[in-house]
């Protein structure tokens, strides 16, 4: 199986690393030549474009920062939908609105090709070591065609139902983190601010009903100073926003999820859209005069784990 793959940023290279690894062919393209080199001096080919790349894959990735940018690369002249065969398929693993990934999903299917939206979920040193977490939203038989690809990316695959369900639990589960990292924020400053220990602050949470997978790791970076985790303030915006649009349309009145988009925006407009998004708590740093770190954490969030063989996630209930 022959798969291309465009959009080799943060989260993407790894990905593409892992399918490279697993010993698929790969073809590879980035607005940043720079990026698919690695690839490229590991065997993967090049292509001048995506029109180019679906007509020789088998299957064409997207994983790009936003729907506007996977419209342009599905839609223009030279663009995806131009080179898709019959019976090929087109994985968009952007976060990205379950309403454009159906309207471009019917443009691929109209030409009698396949879609799936299969975000990821779990950060990127994850993503690095083949052990993230995959949703996958598309017909039963495209999802099995797809298991070898997910499997050889992410440890935990979930098919979650037709073609944009994925999407929609991928901006559920990332305005959850986001949440949960605010509500970190305004936790750690309060215990700093109370008199408390940091580092015992850090573990109190850990081993409480207060833990969570944020915790574990955004608090680290925040912990360290580096406050680097792959992930920035203008695509945390972008993620909520796309939670509030899915709950606008499913007609819930949500209160939590306006003030993480106004926390957010205030926090692009201090620190710059491209600011790394644990660095939130500056707000609550700045205006409390303190300064949140501790000794013994680390700059970055590796996975320590072994990468093993990824497998389906069977819901509850489900005979199959």
């Amino acid at each position: 199986m022959k798969v291309g793959f465009i959009g080799l940023g943060n989260v993407g290279g790894k990905l593409a690393g892992s399918l490279q690894r697993n010993g698929f062919e790969l073809v590879v393209r980035d607005l940043d030549r720079d990026a698919a080199q690695p690839f490229l001096e590991n065997g993967a080919a090049w292509t001048e474009s995506p029109r180019e790349m679906a007509r020789a894959c088998d299957v064409v990735i997207t994983c790009l920062p936003s729907p506007a940018a996977s419209a342009r690369v599905m839609e223009a002249d030279d663009g995806i939908l131009a080179g898709l065969r019959p019976g090929s398929i087109w994985a968009e693993m952007s976060t990205t609105d379950e309403a454009e990934v159906r309207r471009l999903g019917a443009l691929v299917e109209a030409g009698g090709a396949d879609a799936v939206d299969c975000p990821v979920s779990g950060g990127c040193h994850r993503a690095a070591t083949g052990n993230i977490a995959i949703f996958a939203g598309c017909e039963r038989g495209v999802f099995e065609r797809m298991l070898p690809l997910l499997k050889a990316m992410g440890r935990r695959i979930l098919h979650t139902g037709p073609l944009g369900s994925a999407s929609i639990l991928k901006v559920v589960t990332n305005y959850l983190a986001t949440a949960n990292l605010v509500s970190l924020s305004e936790a750690l400053v309060t215990s700093k601010m109370a008199g408390m220990d940091l580092a015992t602050t850090y573990e109190a949470i850990r081993i409480s009903s207060g833990n969570s997978f944020v915790h574990e790791t955004e608090s680290q970076v925040i912990l360290n100073g580096s406050r680097d985790i792959n992930f920035t303030m203008d695509l945390v915006s972008k993620d909520i926003g796309i939670f509030g649009q899915v709950a606008e349309r499913a007609g819930v009145p949500v209160e939590i999820a306006p003030k993480l988009v106004e926390i957010f925006q205030d926090g692009e407009a201090r620190y710059g859209p491209r600011e790394w998004s644990p660095n939130i708590i500056r707000r609550l740093e700045e205006a409390c005069g303190v300064s949140i770190h501790a000794p013994g954490f680390p700059p970055e969030m590796i996975d320590d784990e072994p990468e093993e063989p990824g497998h389906e996630v069977v819901p509850r209930g489900d005979v199959r």
